[in-house]
């Protein structure tokens, strides 16, 4: 089955007074129907401006897609002007954003907010756009629906708002979902029903979802494969399995060992990554990791590492990586 996304070596380059900015340098990655793949990494490592660039949502100034190609259905979005792209999102392609108070539209009523975007896309008339609306309200489990409807933003809770993206983001059936920290500020009950929610419509639907993160918990249970973050860069990629039992890339071993752990004693102290992330308009020479890995060799200094398969479907970006395993025992 060809991909429904596929995304070759995209660069994001962000132009300042201070120097560029390589926000996303590099970047492949491909995406099936119906299918679920996480994105993590620390803040800053290019996760959101990834998802933005495929949604064509990059502000110039200060930032520009320099390179690479961007696939939907077989068709390279970078050569579709502003007028196609604007029929793509929200029809085709669509955003849960990261904070939904600042997304919604203060002045404007939750039925306003909906009923708007399948007026334009869909075609549709005042009252079928209405009774739409209210289809999706109930949909994504928001009680009274008639009457919250008519409500704005700030009489929702956070997770009533994050329920409101959600709709806003299902209205016109996309085939592609991206969600953006979606479950950022929400209480842990919340967020297991925001992403059980979000889960279970995709499937519903049959639309693919990207989860983009730092919350290791989110990926394990959700995502069918992850793709890891670092500078810009995808060092790690495999199936959830994969990167949780045998992680491949220091970085990744970093990121699971600074997870609080209910199978542990309480004793235990976690190991967090020592150091900072990288400046991105002076990263160092070789591997960006390098300066914060604990396994770093010579070649490191000097070469960065591709992205190569390790095993079956699972490639990392490291010169170490068919020793991690052995290197992580011998320093536990």
């Amino acid at each position: 089955m060809p991909p429904l996304l596929e995304v070759k070596d995209l660069a994001t380059y962000f132009y300042t007074m201070e120097g560029v900015v390589k926000a996303v340098d590099g970047v492949s990655y491909d995406l099936q129907p119906g299918e679920t793949l996480g994105l993590v990494g620390e803040s800053g490592c290019g996760k959101s401006v990834s998802a933005l660039s495929v949604m064509g949502l990059i502000p110039w100034p200060p930032g520009r897609i320099v390179s690479g190609e961007i696939l939907f259905n077989g068709e390279d979005l970078r050569k579709y002007d502003a007028a196609d792209m604007r029929h793509i999102r929200g029809k085709e392609i669509a955003m849960v954003f990261q904070e939904p108070m600042t997304s919604l539209n203060p002045v404007l009523t939750i039925e306003r907010q909906l009923t708007e975007t399948v007026e334009l896309h869909m075609g549709m008339d005042k009252q079928a756009a209405i009774k739409r609306a209210l289809e999706l309200i109930q949909l994504v489990g928001i009680p009274d629906a008639e009457r919250r409807i008519k409500q704005y933003p700030h009489q929702f809770s956070g997770g009533m708002r994050q329920r409101v993206m959600i709709a806003m983001a299902l209205s016109c059936n996309p085939k592609l979902i991206f969600a953006d920290e979606p479950t950022t500020a929400l209480d842990v009950t919340i967020q297991a029903q925001i992403l059980e929610l979000m889960q279970s419509l995709c499937k519903q639907f049959g639309t693919a979802l990207v989860i983009i993160t730092h919350n290791l918990g989110v990926v394990a249970r959700y995502a069918n494969r992850v793709n890891v973050m670092y500078a810009g860069k995808i060092i790690e990629r495999g199936t959830a399995r994969d990167i949780y039992t045998r992680p491949r890339h220091p970085y990744t071993l970093g990121l699971l060992h600074s997870v609080p752990r209910l199978d542990e004693p309480r004793r235990v102290k976690l190991d967090p990554i020592q150091g900072q992330p990288p400046d991105l308009i002076n990263l160092p020479s070789g591997c960006s990791f390098r300066p914060r890995c604990r396994f770093a060799v010579e070649r490191c200094a000097v070469e960065f590492p591709p992205l190569r398969e390790v095993e079956g479907g699972h490639l990392s970006a490291c010169w170490e990586s068919d020793k991690l395993e052995a290197l992580a025992k011998a320093r536990a």
